[in-house]
């Protein structure tokens, strides 16, 4: 309630700043993510059959599901976080009323570790007694150390990741759609595809503190290795 009384300007800021980086970080995971496996299994297919509309099929039929659990994976996740973060607020607001000493003790620990002394940390403790809201706000941002997750979040994770897995599939799948032959297709597949994940690798690399190169040629690896192995397995048998 009487969370957002401070500071509003930074505090927007912080928000802000927050979500715009979890919506590209989205949408890098789902293009990755739609990038390889669709790749892996039309490269799979094209090793086992001649024709292109049955690599075309199964392909958009994997990006369907593939963008589907992926998106409800993100919503599921959002979802938890939500819940998690209720539930630990119900706890903590019980505490306050009915452990109320050790609630003390925790808000002294706290400020301790940022080397408040007793004296200077006592006032501290005196004030957020008289408000309870702030005193569970303060236990749940510093002892828990958790943020209040957006609700809406759940829903644009979902819809964000979701659409780009589709963007991601179309980029191996083209080259099927456009050609006939599965053989041409193929090392079109290959070529747009491996240069699109190194570019995805590079950025997601960007945001997960990665060495932006390492995590260029990680991604292109991976998915190169993925394809190889489902063409060898698929031309195996056919």
């Amino acid at each position: 309630m009487s969370a957002h009384h401070h500071d509003h300007g930074h505090d927007h800021h912080h928000e802000e700043h927050f979500t715009a980086g979890d919506t590209v970080r989205d949408i890098v995971i789902g293009m990755a993510d739609g990038l390889t496996v669709p790749f892996a299994l039309a490269a799979g297919i094209s090793g086992a059959v001649d024709t292109t509309t049955l690599v075309v099929t199964a392909g958009l039929a994997e990006i369907a599901a593939g963008s589907i659990a992926m998106g409800l994976g993100g919503y599921l996740s959002g979802k938890g976080e939500v819940e998690h973060y209720a539930n630990e607020r119900k706890r903590e607001e019980r505490e306050v009323v009915e452990l109320p000493d050790r609630e003390r003790q925790e808000v002294r620990d706290v400020l301790n570790s940022w080397g408040l002394k007793p004296e200077e940390a006592e006032p501290i403790v005196k004030s957020l007694e008289q408000r309870p809201t702030d005193w569970v706000n303060f236990m749940m941002r510093f002892e828990l150390g958790l943020e209040e997750p957006d609700p809406k979040r759940a829903l644009s994770a979902a819809l964000t990741i979701g659409l780009s897995y589709v963007v991601g599939g179309m980029i191996p799948l083209m080259p099927y759609i456009l050609l006939d032959s599965n053989r041409e297709a193929l090392w079109y597949s290959v070529i747009s595809t491996l240069l699109a994940l190194f570019v995805f690798g590079f950025i997601k690399g960007r945001f997960t503190g990665i060495p932006p190169l390492r995590s260029a040629l990680q991604t292109t690896l991976i998915g190169g290795l993925a394809a190889g192995t489902a063409y060898g397995v698929a031309s195996l048998f056919s």
